[in-house]
């Protein structure tokens, strides 16, 4: 029998999740069993919990579906725990390191106790302050206590059901306790206050459960041992709190609220119960009088809280803003779709894989493209387009039932109700993203306000993830109420379907010479560097590696207007020829995906293309000339160095020589690419636009969706013919 059962319910905090498991499976105190409970096999924490499971053998999963909620979960982790006692910790929380033998020492020098109070610490959500709880009785969260399990089961405890749960559980437990201890001056559990909050905390309905947690507490305690006077005055200090507050109840459900309250209020007032002196006596007097608008009118005049305020539009023209705020009390248009990409380059990405997906499945429904003037004539036949700051811009923007973007739409645009957000991202994440900028000075510089982005990420309604890293990374650095859909990339979908001949077709219109060996050059930008910062000397490198090499040049997207090294970019088709034939600028080329099937090997810095890439399952050499420098002035969330999809050369002569020996495609790059893969090629598999338009456009539920095919079952678009890649 283990010490310790530690009960972990995972239902909505996928992201942090590893996090929690993590902070139990690495205290030094090792006799524990560790309980996840999730919703079922096929979703994202099932996943992880599996995973988990087969590595460590004190890992014991229990199911419970979401429907049954928190006290459903807990019950049944609580159902299957087998220690001397139980604690539960939350998905998104964190054991404090020493943790589990600081409480086992003083659970012995207090011989014992049914239950043994925490201190726990609140963490704000941007990591940048803490404050440490004490523990109490009535009201304590169930995860800063441990509790023995025997004296649980001998007297029935289990978690009510409906909201405030742990209101319910901690008077129950309180009430049938006779021995209890506090661990005083450490901090145990470590609590994550989310930027989204706690649906404790937002108005509706539920809140009418507080007061069904209340009455059980108080209808046992009278029934049972007698209802003590420090127990009814913090039942209703909670109450209290609740009571007209705009912010909890709305304002129809208010009067019902205090009717109720008042009515508890006079049943179970323990006799000879005086009100506490000031402001909060004075609340507890009109409660027990039933003087609602007198309450009301007091708890207003001592409300500091600002109201919370609608979102006004702000474009910068007042015409505009008139015209926008019009359009904006039109109804929606549920058929009407509108997507952006890159700030308006073009008709790319990820964006553009959804669009033509629902081109095929939901045909219905009409798509406008944002983009900026210059990029209009680049649009495929066939693609409608609004230019972005138009009349035409603003009325789709307020009228579309439906917004997909792999960056952000202006920060003057509004989320309406019934409006559906979809946030597609670009790339798997290698350096910081928004709110992890906020160490490095040049990046936040450059990324303008954190309350904006933060506004922004409100809007999101769905947002996509190539792998577990993405999504971790995501969850972390864009805090959101949004839902995570590990479905994989659209735009790499073609990275799986194509075909011998599409790959064929793509080298001819990219003028890539027949017999010759293609290495797509991808660098990514500098924030720390004005302008486009050439880190390789192509004419050079191209002599050291012979004949049978070209360079197909992509520089970042930043530099698509023409400052490259060639001066101009490549054309919207085909690619702009430069020294000799051996370097082809394709950075103007619209479709990225194209370039990496044309290409028999990747060369790239820290540029995120190497995810995508990696599905092709061809070699990939990372020149890390600069990584100290990047990932100081930058910031990073992974060492690259360390797991690399192949190769690393820190300069130059040694770029070329793995090139000029034919290293770059050898037996230690496959093994390398092989790990990599396994990491973070784990849901792009041909099918993601599909799953995203079935579950964003056509509303299906996740279970009804295509699965996505293990890596070891998926086939790679073919290689370049007459590729002369050596091993």
């Amino acid at each position: 029998m283990p010490r310790f059962s530690v009960i972990v319910p995972t239902h909505g905090v996928e992201g942090r999740l590893p996090l929690a498991l993590d902070s139990v499976l690495t205290q030094p105190f090792g006799d524990f069993e560790l309980i996840p409970v999730y919703d079922a096999d096929d979703t994202p924490a099932g996943t992880v919990t599996t995973a988990y499971a087969r590595r460590d053998t004190r890992i014991a999963p229990a199911q419970s579906p979401p429907a049954a909620g928190l006290d459903g979960a807990r019950n049944t982790g609580l159902a299957a725990a087998h220690g001397t006692y139980v604690m539960f910790l939350d998905g998104d929380d964190t054991l404090v390191p020493g943790a589990l033998q600081r409480i086992a020492d003083r659970l012995r020098e207090a011989a014992d106790p049914d239950v043994l109070y925490l201190s726990h610490e609140r963490a704000h959500w941007w990591e940048g302050g803490t404050t440490v709880v004490r523990p109490s009785g009535v009201g304590t969260p169930a995860w800063s206590a441990a509790y023995r399990r025997d004296f649980l089961t001998e007297h029935r405890l289990a978690f009510p059901s409906g909201h405030y749960t742990d209101l319910g559980w901690s008077g129950l437990v309180a009430l049938a306790a006779d021995r209890t201890a506090e661990l005083r001056g450490t901090v145990c559990v470590r609590h994550l206050l989310r930027r989204q909050g706690s649906r404790l905390n937002m108005p509706g309905e539920h809140q009418l459960d507080l007061l069904d947690q209340v009455e059980l507490v108080l209808a046992r305690a009278t029934a049972e041992r007698g209802l003590s006077k420090a127990m009814f005055e913090q039942l209703f200090a909670v109450v209290l709190r609740i009571a007209t507050h705009p912010r909890r109840l709305p304002a129809r459900l208010r009067r019902g609220f205090f009717r109720r309250a008042t009515h508890l209020y006079r049943h179970y007032r323990p006799a000879g119960f005086r009100p506490p002196s000031g402001s909060v006596g004075v609340q507890h007097r009109l409660l027990a009088t039933g003087s609602f608008t007198a309450y009301r009118l007091l708890r207003a005049a001592n409300r500091a809280a600002a109201r919370a305020r609608a979102a006004v539009p702000r474009p910068r023209a007042a015409l505009t803003r008139a015209y926008y705020a019009a359009q904006l009390r039109l109804p929606l248009d549920e058929n009407l779709a509108v997507y952006c990409a890159y700030w308006g380059r073009g008709h790319a990405c990820n964006p553009a894989a959804v669009h033509a997906k629902v081109r095929e499945l939901a045909p219905r429904i009409r798509s406008v493209f944002l983009v900026e003037p210059d990029a209009v004539a680049r649009l495929p036949q066939g693609v409608e387009h609004a230019v972005i700051g138009s009349r035409r811009y603003w009325r789709v923007l307020a009228r579309a039932k439906y917004l997909v973007n792999n960056a952000n739409f202006a920060d003057a645009v509004v989320k309406r109700p019934g409006s559906v957000h979809l946030q597609t991202q670009h790339g798997t994440p290698l350096k910081t993203m928004g709110v992890d900028q906020s160490p490095y000075p040049v990046v936040a510089a450059a990324s303008g306000s954190f309350t904006h982005l933060l506004a922004r990420v409100d809007r999101w309604d769905f947002n996509l993830s190539a792998n577990r890293h993405s999504t971790e990374t995501w969850e972390r650095v864009f805090p959101g109420a949004y839902e995570q859909l590990e479905y994989g990339y659209p735009r790499n979908d073609v990275l799986y379907t194509a075909t011998a001949a599409d790959v064929a077709r793509v080298r001819r219109e990219l003028g890539v010479p027949e017999g010759r060996t293609a290495l797509l050059y991808a660098p990514t930008h500098r924030d720390h560097a004005p302008g486009y910062d050439a880190r390789l000397d192509l004419e050079a490198f191209c002599e050291a590696v012979g004949e049978e090499f070209v360079v197909l040049l992509r520089a970042h997207y930043f530099y698509d207007g023409g400052e490259t090294p060639a001066g101009a970019a490549g054309a919207a088709a085909g690619g702009r020829v430069l020294r000799d034939g051996r370097v082809i600028d394709v950075t103007g080329h619209r479709s990225t995906e194209d370039l990496c099937l044309a290409a028999d090997a990747l060369i790239t810095d820290y540029s995120s293309l190497m995810f995508d890439y990696a599905h092709l399952d061809r070699p990939i050499v990372i020149h890390a000339d600069d990584w100290d420098v990047y990932r100081e002035t930058r910031g990073v969330c992974l060492d690259l160095p360390a797991g690399p999809p192949g190769h690393v050369a820190r300069d130059e002569r040694e770029l070329a020589d793995l090139f000029r020996d034919g290293a770059y495609a050898d037996a230690a790059a496959d093994a390398l690419r092989a790990a990599f893969r396994e990491r973070f090629c784990q849901f792009d598999d041909g099918r993601a636009a599909e799953r995203v338009v079935r579950r964003v456009f056509l509303g299906e539920p996740p279970q009804a969706l295509p699965p996505v095919v293990p890596l070891a079952e998926r086939t790679p678009a073919p290689r370049p013919p007459a590729t002369l890649v050596r091993s």
